[in-house]
């Protein structure tokens, strides 16, 4: 705890300029000198007794309840819990909440009474996904008889990690998978009763193509009978995910790696309800690896593996990723590489992506700022937003040449923005499945 010298409050300041005032009144005989040395000797005992009062009282006990898991961009409760002491005690209370979040509620003035307990509710949204720390409680005491006021830093200190926004994957745990991809706005083409794997038979619909009848069951039946089939199981999906310069661009209040991450998640979550197995490879600036596992759990292993990884202001390096990534994963998986293109990095990415379709699948999903098709779509009144939406036009144009080079050497190629990119990615790794390429 930290303790420091009490402060001078108010009272005290106005009760040192009403005895400034008696003594300028004295200098000038309006009062007696005599009186005025009384008052400063009466003031200065009331301080100095007042003073040793606040320093001699005990810090209250104070306990902080934060949530388990904190989501970034999503506000929640922080309570504070404080036991009072055997004297009643006037104290001005805030937290040392991690430096940059946003916060509703502080500082509070509270009246602990005696030997009770005294709870305060304030709220804290979190702007950064990693490792962050309360630094204690800032507490200032008001002395007994309000002349001074003491500032202590009480425990606990305490640290708590933010993780990406999983409020989606809470809400698609109420749904089948299919209905959990319409949620994200995937558009999906069923080829009802056609997967790959067989799952049962049952009555003829409507619709059934003729290959779909088992002719003997319907001998036996004296019905038409139906093989249904369901895309196949335990197949593998590798999210490959850009750490470096590229997705430092911010698009609202997150940066393009945190609208990645969250798609990120959405996609394997949907994935592992699916049956398949999810991997994970961060590579470029902070670095991370998760073997590709099944079931529903693998999520919270994926959520510990990637929270803290940040975007760092570095050249990613495709060739050195892939190269990566195929050394750890043999079995043949959907690769889903989500970064934002540039034509500088076309040749890397077109040697990285060569490298990886010796084996796998691999679809490229290119991030697109949203504010260029804000810039194309403005009016243009004079001569810098002409030059503005000039230079936007140029670089999209620059950007579809490079993705039209990816698709000539036939590579799936996703441009998207954020508010896109996790229906987007949920197509793409239904239409694998549904098209059987793994």
């Amino acid at each position: 705890m930290a303790v420091s010298l009490p402060r001078p409050a108010p009272p005290l300041l106005a009760a040192l300029a009403a005895w400034a005032a008696l003594g300028a009144a004295a200098g000038f005989g309006l009062a007696a000198a005599a009186t005025w040395y009384a008052a400063g000797a009466l003031l200065l005992a009331l301080a100095l007794l007042d003073a040793a009062r606040v320093l001699r009282a005990p810090t209250p006990q104070v306990e902080r309840t934060v949530p388990d898991t904190w989501p970034i961009g999503i506000e929640r409760p922080v309570s504070l819990h404080l036991q009072g002491a055997a004297r009643a005690q006037r104290l001005d209370v805030f937290d040392l909440y991690p430096g940059g979040w946003r916060m509703h509620g502080l500082p509070r003035r509270l009246e602990l009474r005696r030997d009770q307990r005294s709870s305060l509710d304030y709220r804290l949204c979190a702007q950064a996904r990693g490792d962050f720390a309360f630094a204690g409680v800032q507490l200032r005491l008001h002395s007994p008889w309000r002349l001074w006021r003491h500032s202590r830093v009480a425990p606990p200190a305490q640290r708590v990690r933010v993780f990406p926004n999983f409020a989606p994957l809470a809400r698609f745990a109420l749904f089948g998978a299919d209905q959990a991809s319409r949620l994200v706005g995937a558009h999906l083409r069923r080829r009802r009763g056609e997967g790959t794997d067989f799952h049962q038979m049952r009555e003829y619909r409507r619709g059934d193509s003729l290959r779909q009848i088992d002719w003997k069951a319907t001998a036996r039946a004296r019905r038409l009978i139906s093989r249904e089939y369901q895309d196949e199981r335990n197949q593998q999906l590798v999210l490959l995910l850009d750490t470096g310069r590229r997705l430092l661009a911010r698009d609202g209040a997150l940066a393009h790696f945190d609208h990645v991450l969250d798609a990120a998640l959405v996609v394997a979550y949907l994935a592992l309800r699916q049956g398949d197995a999810v991997g994970l490879l961060a590579a470029g600036g902070d670095r991370a690896w998760v073997p590709p596992r099944r079931g529903v759990g693998a999520i919270d292993e994926l959520l510990r593996a990637s929270y803290a990884l940040q975007p760092q202001p570095v050249a990613t390096d495709f060739l050195a990723a892939a190269t990566e990534l195929a050394l750890r994963q043999n079995r043949r998986a959907l690769v889903l590489l989500v970064t934002n293109l540039r034509d500088e990095d076309l040749d890397d990415l077109l040697a990285a992506v060569h490298l990886l379709r010796k084996r796998h699948v691999v679809c490229v999903a290119s991030l697109r700022e949203s504010a260029l098709d804000t810039a194309l779509g403005e009016e243009v009144h004079d001569l810098p937003g002409a030059i503005r939406a000039g230079a936007a036009a140029q670089y999209l144009q620059q950007r579809s040449a490079a993705h039209e080079a990816l698709r000539e050497h036939g590579v799936m190629v996703l441009d998207v923005t954020c508010d896109q990119l996790a229906a987007s990615l949920v197509e793409k790794y239904l239409a694998v499945k549904r098209d059987g390429l793994l």
